[in-house]
């Protein structure tokens, strides 16, 4: 009976992997050709061929191998909604992911959903109050208010004890947020079309569609207005947003637009 033995170190192992995945190159490479035509791809799929044995093989080893600090930092999910800031009518969900780099400052990657396979469609950093206040006047446009998604359960906090997130909700309640999509996700799920774009959150009862919030609970096994019950104590502390934030409520509101400029310093 033969026996295989695994290397016991990293540069053993790093050179074991570099041998396998090159022995795979030839004939992973040929069945990744083969493995998707273009009348192969489903509506709204990201296009390309499915992951060889020899890219599997090598993200084992990056795993287990390489660091993943910022990743590892992360330590909230929290579902919630936005809207792009030029037209309420466009209306996403959200799934946050954010690392709480300071009792003021946290920072997020969003994703269209929970999955492995979910699509990473924006970022959103969150800041106290007080640094909120402390911001250029031509910034702050382009942050909005927490008050509203806090107080009304839009924003949930799955898989986590009642007492649990109404401690990390209320913690939430009085930040403000600047979120930029760079995958316009409701319009094309296949690929990452365009330029980014400059998010806002909700303000009032009656602004987000009663059906995507329905789907959502639904698909979370939650209840956007059991949370609004649990939250009234939060609601009827709540300060009120500062000047600045949420910029749209005055008709007008700021966005992306792309153009052609002179290139600056070339070699």
């Amino acid at each position: 009976m033969s026996r295989i033995l695994m290397p016991v170190s990293r540069r053993g192992f790093s050179a074991w992997l570099g041998a396998a995945a090159a022995s795979l190159t030839c004939v992973c490479g040929r069945a990744a050709a083969q493995n998707t035509t273009p009348s192969d791809i489903q509506p709204g799929a990201i296009p390309g061929a499915e992951k060889s044995t020899k890219s599997e093989m090598l993200g084992i080893g990056a795993d287990l191998l390489q660091g993943k600090s910022p990743i590892h930092a992360i330590n909230m999910y929290l579902n919630g909604f936005h809207f792009y800031a030029d037209d309420m009518g466009r209306q996403v969900e959200a799934h946050h992911f954010c690392a709480h780099v300071n009792e003021e400052f946290f920072q997020c990657v969003i994703y269209d959903g929970n999955t492995a396979d979910s699509r990473l469609i924006g970022i959103e950093y969150i800041v106290s109050a007080r640094i909120f206040n402390s911001l250029p006047a031509e910034e702050k446009p382009l942050w909005h208010s927490h008050r509203h998604e806090t107080t009304s359960g839009e924003l949930l906090m799955p898989g986590i004890p009642a007492p649990v997130v109404h401690t990390a909700i209320a913690s939430l309640v009085s930040t403000y947020g600047k979120t930029w999509h760079t995958w316009q996700i409701d319009r094309d799920t296949s690929l990452p079309l365009g330029i980014p774009q400059l998010m806002m959150g909700f303000t009032a009862d009656g602004q987000l569609k009663s059906e995507m919030i329905q789907k959502r609970d639904k698909e979370l096994d939650m209840s956007t207005m059991d949370a609004k019950r649990r939250r009234e104590d939060l609601a009827a502390s709540a300060p009120q947003v500062l000047s600045g934030a949420d910029a749209w409520q005055n008709g007008k509101s700021r966005q992306l637009a792309l153009r052609e400029v002179a290139l600056k310093n070339r070699s």
